[in-house]
């Protein structure tokens, strides 16, 4: 009995242990099967990091950094790249010094009184054309471009505002955003068509030839200025224009402008469509005058200039046309005739022998066209010549002279102290020297002298063409104006302009331009 059960227990024994040893052999083969999957995962792992350790050095050159959206152009311009385009800002500041006088006598015999007021020497500070703008072109294709500009006057010493003195009013804020030569046009290889408004083909063609630019001793007082005073009716800027600009053929260059009147009046008494003053400058009324443009409006404008530069020598020619200049306030009984076209011509020359010395001649031819019965009072008919000379003293320095000289008129229609009429001594020249010295390229330094010598029925001024501050025949007499308040219901009784002044000034200022 005892050895049946030590035989079956041995058996049970030995069974289980051959389980146990067949389980063990098992989970042993498992796990090295699980290990070589784990080897090859590493394996795979350390392949691909190999991969990744090796992909910056393949590419040896660093990606280029993207270019910025606005970036500055390197050069004296002040030009940014936009968009792979050029936007330009560019500026000139004039601030001077001015002291002049109107030369008037004390008393005049044939008005039987005195001027009103200080005529005499009178300082001021003058801000003389000063503007800053923006410009550039938009790329249209590889040979043509949009072309757009806007630009504005800046007073530096004054405020900007409408214009308000004692001999006209204007409701033209020349401080106001884009109130200079600002315009859209197409450009490409066959030139420029252009819209917007700009300094009219007649004026640009000949400024090179006027060293005294926005000085005291401007060309303007004289040169495309009819009457002698302010406005300079054949050197202006032109609304409502579009002209076209012809490349450059081997010196020869065609400007073409016309500037439709866009006047409902077929005098040009109103104010043209889209305007907010009288063509030619002035608001209705200006001047004590009926609420009407009839102080020298006009309807369209034709203006024109071919130029040659040829060698050391520069050619000019250049007309243009007014059409129904209305000046029938100039007459008592605003004659409705008083209504005619007025035109201007010029033709000039300018030669430099030598890098240091550059001569200028001009001459111009300027004419209005009304009934023979107007014509003792036409002042607007006449011929006018300008020399002038630059002379280098050393690399930066140069001296300027000028003469302007203005032939009389078939009439007038009288000042304060002169009764107009036919075959009047208006006569008039001009006298200029300007001193000028560049601090460094951007900006400069000048000092110039004038002097205007008025005959006894004539009164050009100083300053004419743009200049901050104007000294003409004017005195401080109260402007006639209507006013309720009295009997009859106008109250001063001026401007009175006293011609045949003899006018000067000095001025000294500094320019800079960017």
């Amino acid at each position: 009995m005892h050895k049946l059960i030590a035989f079956t227990f041995a058996l049970v024994l030995g069974t289980s242990s051959a389980a146990y040893a067949d389980d063990a052999a098992d989970t042993k083969a498992r796990i090295d099967a699980l290990q070589a999957q784990l080897d090859a995962i590493k394996a795979q792992l350390e392949a691909l990091k190999a991969q990744q350790q090796a992909k910056p050095q393949a590419s040896a050159a660093p990606a280029a950094a993207p270019a910025p959206a606005v970036g500055l152009k390197k050069g004296d311009a002040v030009t940014f790249l936009i968009g792979g385009e050029e936007v330009t800002l560019y500026g000139n500041l004039d601030l001077s010094v001015d002291t002049t006088t109107k030369g008037l006598a004390k008393h005049y015999v044939e008005s039987g009184d005195s001027p009103v007021g200080n005529v005499g020497y009178l300082t001021g500070l003058s801000t003389n054309l000063s503007y800053v703008g923006v410009r550039g072109t938009h790329k249209l294709g590889n040979r043509s471009g949009l072309a757009y500009q806007l630009e504005t006057q800046i007073d530096v010493s004054s405020t900007s505002g409408t214009v308000n003195t004692n001999s006209n009013s204007d409701s033209i804020v020349k401080g106001g955003l884009t109130s200079r030569n600002s315009f859209i046009g197409i450009t490409n290889p066959f030139g420029s068509l252009k819209l917007g408004k700009t300094d009219a083909p007649y004026k640009t063609s000949t400024a090179r030839m006027n060293p005294f630019n926005s000085e005291i001793g401007d060309y303007a007082v004289v040169m495309g200025n009819t009457g002698g005073d302010n406005r300079v009716e054949f050197g202006t800027r032109l609304d409502h224009s579009i002209w076209y600009e012809s490349p450059n053929l081997h010196g020869f260059n065609l400007n073409l402008l016309v500037s439709p009147g866009q006047n409902r009046a077929s005098d040009s008494s109103n104010i043209a469509a889209g305007e907010s003053s009288c063509a030619g400058g002035n608001v209705p009324g200006s001047g004590a005058t009926p609420p009407f443009c009839n102080d020298g409006a006009w309807a369209s404008v034709y203006s024109g200039s071919a130029t040659w530069q040829t060698g050391k020598a520069y050619l000019v020619a250049a007309y243009e046309m007014h059409k129904k200049v209305n000046r029938t306030s100039d007459l008592a009984n605003l004659d409705p005739n008083d209504v005619g076209d007025e035109q201007a011509w010029k033709g000039g020359l300018q030669f430099a022998p030598s890098k240091a010395t550059t001569f200028s001649m001009l001459y111009e031819n300027m004419a209005r066209y009304v009934p023979q019965y107007l014509q003792y009072q036409n002042e607007r008919t006449r011929d006018g010549f300008w020399l002038a000379l630059t002379q280098y003293v050393n690399a930066n320095d140069n001296l300027n002279f000028g003469w302007a000289r203005a032939n009389p008129t078939p009439g007038d229609p009288g000042q304060h102290n002169t009764s107009g009429g036919m075959h009047p001594d208006n006569m008039a020249n001009m006298y200029t020297f300007a001193f000028k010295h560049p601090i460094d390229k951007h900006t400069l330094w000048y000092f110039d002298w004038a002097l205007t010598v008025n005959h006894h029925d004539a009164h050009y001024d100083l300053g004419a063409g743009g200049r901050g501050l104007t000294t003409d025949c004017h005195d401080a007499t109260q402007l006639t104006a209507f006013d309720p308040t009295v009997t009859p219901p106008v109250s001063g009784t001026g401007p009175h302009c006293y011609a045949g002044g003899h006018l000067q000034g000095f001025s000294s200022g500094v320019d800079i331009r960017f």
